[in-house]
């Protein structure tokens, strides 16, 4: 097991107040990736927490030949020099990238953006010298570009598969559990992730009862319209208050725990569930949409009060699993049978946990982090 991350980096804008990071927790055959997120908020030890659940992540994804990294921005990703600020950051950390380090979106971050910036930088999707010399994955790649114009239900396939796959993880859990079905879930956070898991679940006969964005949480007892709160969704993954009925009661966003409800799903930002809050908690069961969104205070907390974590690098591993699936030929561009791999690759991993878990006597947590704790790093392609 590895304990520490395999290199860390730091860089200061010499135009704006941005500060960033990139970090590096493993290489597998010269290989890593993971987003880059923009937000205010972001420290380096976030990124390098995210960067080891990352590690965890591609485990658990079943990959021979991606290791983990993350980075991060602390920069208002709303600013209008936002993406100015994300092309600079890119720039200074090129050399990693032509080395073999994956970078794509995350919070804040679109990844078309990223690609967008790399095809103009004349490094285009990420590779190591054996990918660019094998035929098979230039054709693959190609694959892969042609995929993210693709949609499904709707949505782009980059923008769905996430919320898709924490939509799968959560079904998994609560069918374990023998949990009834027409649950009610709340979700924190409308962006990619909180706005197409929202679609699965409605469409899975779930019943959404609260969504909370940057402003405000929506809650209805007897179950949002779904379709009309997607189909009227504000940029930057804002519900629209336009599109709210009579029945609709309209909360602070901090108060997302307050009301019952069967599943709690918290898609946005990390540490949202913490020493100070957890005692809310109503749900039986919780599925991490978001990276690391429950501190480790928290989750002991919870283990006392007997609630169930579908945990974090298995639930959200779409994004990591389609991008995998792709570049190294495990699928072919097809939207439904790349969806049917990520949902049953995360379905598989999910029960696999819990029936530990049960079998055991431990947390969720500590068995899948025994189960895919990654064992060693390999180094960059140079």
């Amino acid at each position: 097991m590895l304990n520490k991350p395999y290199i860390v980096v730091e860089w200061n804008d010499t135009e704006s107040t941005a500060i960033g990071w990139l970090c590096i927790y493993n290489f597998v055959n010269h290989y890593c990736g993971g987003g880059t997120r923009m937000h205010p908020s972001v420290t380096k030890e976030e990124v390098i927490r995210l960067a080891t659940i990352m590690g965890y992540k591609y485990n658990a994804c079943e990959s021979k030949t991606t290791g983990g990294c993350k980075a991060g921005i602390a920069y208002d990703y709303k600013a209008p020099d936002a993406k100015d600020v994300l092309r600079r950051f890119l720039t200074a950390i090129a050399p990693y990238i032509k080395a073999g380090v994956s970078i794509g979106g995350d919070l804040g971050v679109d990844y078309a953006d990223v690609l967008a910036i790399l095809d103009d930088m004349g490094i285009g999707l990420p590779q190591t010298k054996a990918m660019r010399e094998d035929p098979a994955i230039q054709q693959y790649i190609r694959n892969h570009d042609s995929a993210c114009a693709m949609s499904y239900d709707g949505f782009l396939m980059y923008d769905m598969i996430t919320g898709y796959g924490v939509g799968a993880a959560l079904d998994e859990a609560w069918k374990f559990k023998g949990g009834a079905a027409g649950a009610s879930v709340i979700v924190q956070g409308f962006g990619c992730v909180g706005a197409s898991l929202c679609n699965y679940l409605d469409k899975a006969g779930y019943k959404v009862v609260g969504i909370a964005d940057a402003n405000c949480l929506v809650y209805c007892a007897d179950g949002l319209n779904v379709k009309k709160l997607i189909a009227t969704r504000l940029p930057k993954g804002e519900v629209n208050p336009e599109a709210f009925e009579e029945n609709y009661l309209t909360m602070k966003n901090s108060e997302w725990l307050e009301p019952p409800c069967d599943i709690l799903v918290p898609a946005a930002l990390e540490d949202v569930i913490n020493k100070d809050n957890a005692h809310k908690v109503k749900a039986s069961l919780i599925v991490e949409g978001a990276n690391i969104p429950i501190t480790s205070e928290a989750d002991e907390i919870l283990k006392k009060m007997g609630v169930d974590i579908a945990v974090d690098f298995i639930s959200n591993m779409g994004g990591v699993r389609i991008y995998e699936a792709l570049v190294f030929g495990i699928v072919d561009p097809v939207p439904a049978d790349i969806v049917e791999d990520t949902v049953s690759l995360i379905r598989r991993q999910t029960r696999r946990v819990f029936e530990q878990a049960q079998i055991q006597g431990r947390s969720q947590r500590e068995v899948a982090r025994e189960i895919f704790a990654p064992s060693a790093s390999d180094t960059p392609d140079c």
